[in-house]
């Protein structure tokens, strides 16, 4: 029998179909099977929807817990953002703004909505730009960092900012623009430009204390030499050493200070260029063995093994080191020995390793002072620096000459057994066969007659005074000229084989007349051999004599000797060799 309780779906059907089932019972209990499956998938239905909806809830919980916690992250970043000691911007790869927080409107005094969708450069001027830098060089794809300084000016107050940005790409690695930010620095700027003022001040200092000191010390020594030249009374011999050593201690005191400070200030450059490596030792002991025999004592030299000729690097500077070191050594011995020795520690890639060694007899220094003795103005021991002078510079000199050039001064010592101080350097390998061996350095000073005509500018009387007793007693040709206009005059009247041009002069200065010199339409005497003379201890002095096109320089006080070789390389004797260029301090 058809159950009474059908379905509202199945009692629809039913109905539709005009069908009396009450004639067929057979389909009864099919039909009933149907109603209960209907209701079935009701209870179904109805348990998927409160589940839904339940789950609806959940995720509308969910999202609105979401926004919550997107918008107060929002919040916070903005107000870190906004609160930030700088600007935040993107730009597009042409520097077009497309974000900006607050402080570009604290900064720069406009809204932001005005300033998106501008370009960079619509707000900075090329010549604002830090080093002088072209906008177009700033922002473009391929650059993936970007990093300057500006100056801008805001009622009429001058600020100045860096900025730092990158690229940005997208997920395909495709540059999409630029992500940074602007950052006040015109305190640190301020310092940078006072620190600037000071450093050139300072150098202005050092130039005008050195020719200062040097101008009256070069009185001192030179008028030493010529008296020493001269005929003296033999108990004046040894005050005459005392004056001339005394004179030479003051001036190598001040070149250790003026080295000092360019190596401090970083100016100190390496200039590299071909020089004999036997012949430089044969000069290093030549020197150092007078001085030795006058203190009683031993100078050797020792080459180890087979040196090569010629090598490529600056001879100056290790001329410097090796002196110091040596000077030291003698200081510090009273007896028996100094030795240079050098070995050659091998060739590879055309470099060769040099050791280098100075070994005395000397008072030795103890373990727990061998540390300090590389400090600057330090000694071993106070006692040391009353009983033997110094300052203390050469040592650290000498260190830092050669961790420039990458490499270490070692020590080895113990107390009352002498010392050992050793440094190995790389120099490069000149393929030079012969190495050019300038007459002028190799001519001992025999001050025999000179065959020159010089012309000199120089202002100061005493230097003059002493210039004349050098001439007069070398039979050399010369005049006179105390300003650069003056030189010009006599120039143009008369030939001349040499000119020695002092730098500073009233009227017109050595630079300027060397300048007016080389551009006459006289070949010969255009292009006539000038040799600048300075007491200034200016770090440019040579680019600066060669930027003017003269031929070298010599420093002042005189040394006798190398002004005597000078003269001698240009003199009418010397005429057909070749000339060198002079760069002596």
């Amino acid at each position: 029998m058809l159950n009474n309780d059908l379905h509202r779906l199945l009692r629809r059907q039913l109905k539709k179909s005009d069908l009396d089932f009450s004639e067929k019972p057979q389909y009864a209990e099919f039909l009933n099977m149907v109603n209960d499956a209907y209701k079935s998938f009701d209870k179904d239905i109805l348990h998927v929807e409160n589940i839904l909806e339940a789950s609806s809830n959940e995720l509308f919980k969910a999202n609105q817990k979401l926004i919550l916690e997107r918008d107060s992250t929002k919040t916070k970043l903005e107000n870190i953002v906004n609160n930030v000691g700088g600007v935040i911007f993107e730009t597009d790869l042409h520097g077009n703004f497309t974000y900006l927080n607050k402080a570009w409107t604290e900064y720069s005094g406009l809204s932001i909505k005005h300033t998106i969708g501008k370009n960079f450069k619509d707000f900075l001027l090329g010549e604002n730009i830090d080093g002088n830098l072209k906008f177009e060089k700033l922002f473009y794809g391929k650059k993936k960092h970007i990093k300057f300084i500006f100056k801008y000016y805001r009622n009429n107050k001058l600020m100045w900012f860096e900025v730092k940005c990158k690229l940005v790409v997208n997920h395909k690695a495709v540059p999409t623009g630029f992500i940074g930010t602007i950052i006040e620095v015109t305190n640190l700027k301020n310092i940078e430009i006072e620190l600037n003022r000071a450093s050139k001040s300072k150098d202005a200092f050092f130039s005008t204390m050195s020719h200062e000191i040097r101008t009256p010390l070069n009185a001192v020594t030179g008028l030493t030499n010529i008296l020493l030249m001269e005929d003296y009374l033999p108990e004046q011999a040894e005050n005459l050493k005392a004056l001339k050593y005394s004179g030479e201690h003051l001036l190598g005191l001040i070149n250790d200070l003026l080295d000092f400070d360019k190596i401090k200030s970083g100016k100190l450059n390496l200039v590299e260029k071909d020089f004999g490596l036997n012949y430089f030792l044969e000069n290093i002991k030549s020197h150092f063995s007078l001085r030795a025999e006058k203190k009683g004592l031993k100078f050797y030299l020792v080459k180890e093994n087979e040196l090569p000729n010629s090598i490529i690097g600056d001879d100056l500077k290790l001329a410097q080191i090796i002196k110091n070191l040596l000077s030291n050594s003698l200081k510090f011995t009273e007896k028996g020995s100094v030795q240079l020795s050098i070995k050659n520690l091998g060739i590879d890639k055309n470099k060769i390793k040099l050791e280098f060694k100075v070994v005395d007899t000397g008072i030795g220094i103890s373990k727990d002072r061998q540390g300090s003795i590389f400090e600057s103005f330090t000694q071993a021991d106070s006692d040391i620096s009353i009983k033997y002078g110094g300052t203390g510079l050469g040592l650290s000199i000498s260190k830092q000459l050669l961790e420039i050039q990458n490499s270490t001064l070692v020590v080895e010592s113990e107390l009352g057994k002498g010392a050992t101080f050793s440094f190995i350097i790389t120099y490069k390998v000149s393929n030079r066969l012969n190495g050019f061996e300038p007459d002028m350095v190799k001519i001992q000073p025999s001050y025999e007659p000179l065959s020159i005509n010089v012309l000199v500018a120089e202002d100061n009387k005493m230097n003059i005074l002493i210039l004349k007793k050098f001439f007069s007693n070398w039979k050399v040709n010369y005049e006179i000229a105390e300003n650069g206009k003056e030189l010009l005059e006599i120039y143009k009247k008369s030939d001349f084989d040499l000119i020695l041009m002092d730098l500073q002069m009233p009227v017109l200065n050595g630079y300027e007349a060397t300048k007016r010199i080389r551009k006459l339409s006289n070949p010969t005497k255009a292009n006539v051999p000038i040799i600048a003379l300075t007491a200034f201890a200016q770090t440019d002095i040579r680019k600066k004599t060669e930027r003017y096109k003269m031929n070298g320089f010599m420093g002042k006080p005189f040394n006798p000797i190398q002004l005597y070789n000078l003269l001698k390389s240009y003199s009418k004797d010397l005429i057909n060799k070749p000339k060198v260029n002079i760069n002596a301090r």
